[in-house]
């Protein structure tokens, strides 16, 4: 009796132990060297951080609250990206929808390849890597970190490559109502976006969503997973920055990882998991994953780290501007990469 309970025991290790192998092989492992420490900013970077800071205090300090029940401070919210965009020198155009009797906009700009840039009626069939981020906030909150981090980011990512021819045509598009109720449901603005992009044909080939990218803690345990396995394989501490796709999205995932890693100044872990795991899918990645579109969504990973997520206190002073500036710095580079590929 005593051996047949050891035998089945023995059976479960077994299987346990290739279901972690083949979770690290498949979607844990990622290419590139990391790097342990965040490094100093450099004199360009410095100024970044003052961008960064300055979008991010007229987002959550000054506008505040931006959603369907703070309508003015929403449209208020897209009227300054309209003009960020304006003022960078580019062409934003309005992708409007209607949500109970009320206008919604996502908001675009394109810097194509490309003799001219596409319009609603004549879409670009260039490949086209899209850069996103939400930004209305959660119902009673501010929403610095989620998410004027990543609208930040979005703005000054557009600005840097305003003027330039790149081999492929860069889309930055600010989505509306990611947040509850409209979160994970066919109202999202990038649900909406994504299945027009779909209709049009637009070829979408990396769509990057930047959600909530500002919280970093070197303090013991500071940093927990949705699922308990995940701890085997990541840091405890939530000093690095997450990069998170569904397992079709791997590709993408695993070639940004590696592009970031090469110039990368501050830690990262990625991970190509299934959609249900509480986390993978929380952004408008998933309004592109289901219409077809590979993405990743680039994170601080949020309620697991982020003492402040969804509350009041989400405020401009709690983020971590030197870390979130390396962030955004790596993925300028990203991006110029990926147009060499």
């Amino acid at each position: 009796m005593l051996w047949r309970i050891l035998f089945s025991v023995l059976r479960i290790s077994i299987a346990v132990a290739a279901v972690l192998a083949l979770l690290w092989w498949f979607g844990v492992r990622m290419p590139g060297k990391n790097v342990s420490h965040a490094a100093p900013l450099s004199p360009d970077e410095i100024a970044l951080r003052e961008e960064l800071r300055t979008d991010v205090q007229k987002l959550a300090g000054e506008i505040g609250e931006r959603n369907m029940w703070h309508y003015a401070q929403l449209n208020a919210a897209a009227d300054f990206i309209e003009d960020s965009f304006v003022r960078a020198g580019l062409h934003p155009r309005r992708d409007t929808y209607e949500l109970r009797g009320q206008a919604c906009h996502n908001i675009e700009v394109e810097i194509s390849a490309a003799p001219q840039e596409a319009t609603a009626s004549q879409p670009s069939h260039l490949p086209i890597i899209l850069i996103g981020a939400h930004y209305d906030s959660v119902f009673g909150s501010p929403g610095a970190n989620d998410n004027g981090t990543g609208v930040a980011a979005m703005l000054a990512l557009a600005r840097r490559f305003a003027g330039k021819k790149p081999q492929h045509t860069l889309r930055f598009v600010a989505f509306v109502n990611e947040e509850p109720p409209y979160f994970l449901s066919d109202e999202m603005g990038s649900f909406i976006y994504a299945g027009r992009c779909k209709a049009r044909g637009d070829q979408i080939d990396a769509m990057i969503s930047l959600e909530t990218i500002g919280y970093f803690s070197d303090a013991p345990h500071s940093q927990t997973y949705p699922a308990p396995g995940l701890g085997i394989f990541y840091p405890k501490v939530g000093n690095f920055i997450g990069f998170v796709s569904n397992v079709h999205s791997r590709g993408l995932l695993r070639r940004v990882v590696a592009l970031f890693r090469k110039h990368a100044k501050i830690p990262s872990e990625g991970a190509a998991l299934p959609a249900f795991i509480p986390g993978v899918s929380w952004s408008d990645q998933r309004s592109f994953w289901r219409h077809g579109y590979p993405g990743i969504m680039v994170t601080d990973t949020a309620p697991f780290r982020y003492p402040h997520y969804h509350s009041s206190s989400d405020t401009p002073d709690k983020l971590d501007y030197d870390r979130f500036t390396l962030v955004v710095s790596g993925i300028e580079k990203v991006i110029e990469d990926l147009n060499k590929l």
